[in-house]
């Protein structure tokens, strides 16, 4: 039998190996009840070294976290086209749709194969660029000013741009949804540019690994309530399905 020391040691290596953790999995690994492991994680996270999600917990430093696209994508890269390929097979012939910025958009654009001819309204340049060339695909860039760790355009330029648009779809990827404080993003200017988005879309589709599940970005994009579909992957527990299904919102696993 473990220590309670070496319980939580264990806890922590892995968080910061693995970026997150389930609570069910560390009480299998541990041999513990999943009642133990919810104390380890209190206390834990009450000593600053980490913070509690919905049956799972992320590093601290992940809260206000905002990498690079290129090290986006490769964290849960598998989990990431199954739900790109997920949200492709709910496009309709002769679709128009709107694709945000974020790693897992990026895969979708890259495996999406067009039912007749396709509409694509995306402030990503690094989903133009996948879209750009491909048969049946008429892509609209907005333009704005560049930010680089997204690849994604913001500022007033690229809102003004939305006025006269409307969508059957949104497509976008988050940095964290909380059935309480909604769903965020790492940027308060493309929390504005999405929030403003949900609203020329007559369904509102979220793109996110489990991961991301019970984690607070630092721009709240809208509520729960506002979206329709969440696509995530089977790493979702019971009880952050329940209680985001609770707010309205379809739950998708891939």
């Amino acid at each position: 039998m473990t220590s309670i020391a070496e319980r939580r040691k264990f806890i922590l290596d892995n968080i910061f190996q693995n970026g997150f953790v389930r609570v069910a999995d560390l009480a299998d690994a541990l041999k513990v009840t999943q009642t133990t492991i919810r104390k380890d994680l209190t206390y834990l996270e009450g000593q600053g070294l980490l913070y509690r999600a919905y049956g799972s917990a992320l590093p601290t430093t992940a809260q206000v976290m905002d990498i690079s696209l290129n090290t986006k994508k490769l964290i849960n890269f598998k989990k990431k086209q199954k739900i790109a390929a997920k949200a492709i097979s709910m496009l309709q012939e002769n679709d128009s749709i709107i694709m945000g910025a974020g790693s897992t958009l990026e895969v979708m654009a890259e495996l999406l194969k067009p039912k007749g001819r396709l509409n694509v309204v995306t402030p990503a340049v690094n989903v133009s660029m996948a879209l750009g060339d491909m048969s049946g695909v008429s892509v609209m860039q907005l333009g704005g000013i560049l930010y680089g760790n997204s690849l994604c355009v913001i500022g007033s330029e690229t809102k003004n741009q939305l006025k006269n648009l409307h969508c059957s779809k949104m497509f976008f990827g988050v940095d964290g949804i909380d059935p309480e404080f909604g769903v965020t993003c790492a940027t308060i200017e493309e929390a504005e540019l999405l929030n403003q988005m949900t609203k020329i879309s007559n369904t509102v589709i979220v793109l996110a690994d489990s991961s991301k599940i019970g984690y607070k970005g630092f721009g709240r994009i809208c509520g729960c309530e506002d979206l329709n579909i969440l696509i995530t992957d089977s790493g979702i527990s019971d009880e952050a399905r329940k209680a985001i299904e609770n707010t309205g919102v379809r739950v998708v696993v891939a």
